[in-house]
């Protein structure tokens, strides 16, 4: 594999020219577009890299599926599908318009922004600070790093510029799907957001996802199998913004992407498999670490259709 792997960055690395960093987040805008990195980890814990692998990114929305786990454990179901929906949407991840016209007055799905906005606002804690460690001791356990941190320049850099996702937040609170306060709500968003991470680690959590929360390295049992098996399905129909559909048919694994440029995607039993590339297309998908998860799904029949 390491060498396929090898071969795929390298011929997947020229479609970056057609993409675009993130640089409506400032400090996102000054990421190399040529960077292209995956990570693979297979059922025995064997692991493959190729490109950039080992390069640190902030993971943005890769986050939401984390905390989207992290509220159901603490939650329970029935209170966090009170917050939000289960199906996907045909618009941007940053769109405001469903929220007042679904009928439910809540966010369709938990990856929408407006959804992980609802989600994060479930985490227990006596304030942010508590939070943020909450969702980083988390996310650490899941990766077996504990040398995962948030960047505080991007979470600066976003909480400057979010006002679109501000606005979401006062017209939820307006709809009564969220308590507390506006401004401290955004800023875990913000942080949660901003927690940095390699392809590596995103590899990690993919495989524990993979085998319905059971780690094989450590051989333990890390989340429960119902929390997995729920995020799984998410990632399935709603993971890719408003590529999902066309994601699912050309690579057909579940898989979360992040306009950091990286996707996180779980193939059942198999494989935990991290890309990065920060270049994206129009959706807000990395442009090239679609299409090196394409040629992977092709080579190794990875699709779960």
């Amino acid at each position: 594999m390491k060498a396929f792997l090898d071969e795929v960055v390298i011929n997947s690395k020229v479609l970056s020219v057609n993409g675009n960093v993130a640089n409506y987040i400032p400090a996102l805008g000054k990421a190399n577009s040529e960077d292209l990195g995956i990570a693979v980890y297979d059922h025995e814990g064997n692991f493959y890299e190729a490109g950039n692998s080992d390069k640190k990114f902030t993971i943005q929305s890769v986050s939401k599926p984390l905390v989207f786990l992290l509220a159901l454990i603490d939650q329970g179901e029935e209170i966090v599908f009170s917050k939000v929906g289960m199906e996907p949407t045909g618009d941007p991840f940053n769109s405001i318009i469903r929220l007042e016209t679904f009928d439910k007055h809540k966010p369709l799905n938990p990856f929408i922004n407006a959804g992980a906005i609802s989600i994060v606002s479930l985490v227990k804690g006596e304030d942010n600070i508590e939070k943020i460690e909450k969702i980083l001791s988390f996310i650490r356990l899941l990766a077996d790093n504990e040398n995962i941190n948030v960047d505080n320049s991007v979470f600066l850099s976003e909480k400057v510029t979010g006002d679109r996702n501000r606005s979401m937040l006062y017209f939820l609170k307006a709809i009564g799907n969220i308590e507390g306060n506006v401004e401290e709500i955004l800023d875990l968003y913000f942080m949660q957001c901003a927690i940095k991470a390699t392809c590596k680690d995103l590899a990690r959590i993919a495989l524990v996802l993979a085998h319905g929360g059971y780690d094989p390295i450590r051989k333990k049992q890390i989340l429960p199998k119902r929390a997995t098996q729920i995020v799984n399905s998410l990632m399935a129909t709603c993971g890719m913004y408003d590529e999902s559909g066309e994601f699912a048919v050309k690579v057909g694994i579940p898989s979360k992407s992040g306009v950091g440029g990286g996707i996180l995607s779980v193939v059942p039993k198999r494989y935990g498999i991290g890309v990065f590339g920060p270049s994206l297309d129009i959706k807000g998908n990395s442009i090239a670490g679609v299409k090196v998860l394409e040629s992977l799904s092709d080579k190794y029949d990875l699709s779960i259709y």
